[in-house]
């Protein structure tokens, strides 16, 4: 590997953590927005999805230099492409917090409304995923990343609990049913926050072992 080549490598992969916690961030201060009624909280969240933009498109940039410049292969070339298939899922994250935050502003005024508690263990977990996926990115880790996607399924589950109960209150409180479909939203934006952070695990694994595991791995619990 020539030395510019690493200096890039290197770069990419710093830009790459900025990004992930800026994501991190704006997913856990969605759920604080909504859980404790703070507009000013989300309308952070929402500006701040700009700055997440903005570095989305700058690393997609640099990762696309690399791959002119450089033209790397094997292992290199493995880690420009995980960098750039990362930073997109990075960036709809983002724009599902961004989604949340948006709820809350709505429900704000709803203090009739009660929000599902479960909402927060599913942010924590997604969270987590994120973090440690991440972390199995800069490890090179296979096996945790295979882990990560199993915690998949307990996002999985929390979000079907929540759609039954807010299913079933729709039925027994109709007059709330504009309020109820906001939660709806919130709890399919949070598994598709997991799901993005799944597909980052699964891009580990190729990183790692240069295999596409994408609709074929199997939860590992």
């Amino acid at each position: 590997m020539s030395k510019h080549l690493n200096l890039d490598l290197e770069r990419l992969e710093k830009d790459l953590l900025v990004l992930a916690g800026q994501v991190e961030e704006a997913v856990r201060r969605s759920i604080a927005s909504l859980m404790e009624r703070r507009i000013e909280l989300a309308e952070r969240v929402i500006d701040g999805d700009r700055e997440i933009d903005r570095r989305e498109v700058e690393l997609e940039e640099n990762c696309l230099k690399v791959l002119a410049l450089h033209q790397p292969v094997a292992s290199d070339l493995r880690f420009v492409a995980a960098c750039l298939k990362i930073d997109n899922d990075l960036e709809r994250i983002g724009d599902l917090a961004s989604n949340i935050a948006e709820r809350a502003i709505s429900l704000s005024a709803a203090s009739s409304v009660t929000i599902p508690p479960d909402f927060v263990g599913m942010m924590e977990t997604a969270a987590q995923m994120l973090r440690k996926s991440i972390e199995a990115f800069i490890q090179g880790d296979a096996d945790a990343a295979r882990r990560i996607c199993g915690m998949d399924d307990e996002v999985d589950r929390a979000n079907r609990r929540i759609l039954n109960g807010l299913l079933e209150q729709m039925h027994e409180e109709p007059e709330m049913i504009d309020q109820l479909v906001q939660l709806f939203s919130v709890s399919k934006n949070l598994e598709r926050i997991a799901d993005h952070t799944t597909n980052i695990a699964e891009d580990v694994v190729y990183l790692v072992e240069g295999e596409i595991v994408r609709h074929r791995l199997e939860s590992v619990s």
